[in-house]
């Protein structure tokens, strides 16, 4: 079974985070089992190197300050990394669906494209960023943007709480006489 948009959109972004570490082959194979991609899923050193490099260039996506950036991202990748439409059943082996990449692309290429694809799909159909970047300070984390409520600012609900919790902290240690302008009636 082919992975959804949403499913490929994911895969992206967790491939995005992992490399805030250093990722073994083993837990990138993991990621991408977890999203769709059936065994065999063996990657190499090699295979981990290019596929930290097409992560940043994808982390440029979710980093674009509007629309109009993250659409001029996807252009450029769809133009410089990927290669025409098409569509494919893998001989027979799934249905068809498209691909921007061939059948025995490298990973990287494969995730560039794939990404790409659904990405650009999420621009499409929502007319606004596909996710952004975590306000967090400690933070460098990607995230994908669902639903229509308010635009979303973290990553995780631990990295808003974090956020909201050091806020307080700073502002009970600034006192009670801060942001008072010369209100002294407390002495």
């Amino acid at each position: 079974m082919r992975p959804s948009v949403l499913t490929s959109a994911r895969r992206a972004v967790a491939v995005i985070n992992a490399f805030a570490g250093d990722p073994a082959p083993a837990d990138l194979a993991a990621i991408l089992r977890a999203h769709g991609e059936p065994d065999p899923v063996a990657l190499t050193a090699e295979d981990v190197d290019a596929l930290r490099a097409a992560a940043v260039l994808l982390r440029e996506v979710f980093v674009a300050p509007d629309t109009d950036g993250a659409a001029a991202v996807l252009n450029r990748l769809l133009r410089e990394r990927t290669g025409p439409l098409r569509l494919t059943t893998h001989g027979g082996a799934t249905g068809w669906h498209p691909h921007l990449d061939h059948d025995d692309a490298p990973w990287d290429d494969w995730l560039i494209a794939s990404s790409c694809l659904a990405l650009a799909v999420l621009v499409w159909e929502r007319g606004r960023p596909p996710g952004g970047s975590c306000a967090a300070s400690r933070c460098g984390n990607v995230y994908l943007a669902q639903g229509s409520g308010i635009e979303r600012r973290y990553c995780s609900r631990r990295c808003a709480t974090r956020e909201r919790v050091a806020a307080h902290r700073r502002a009970r240690t600034a006192g009670p006489r801060a942001g008072r302008d010369g209100d002294d009636r407390l002495n």
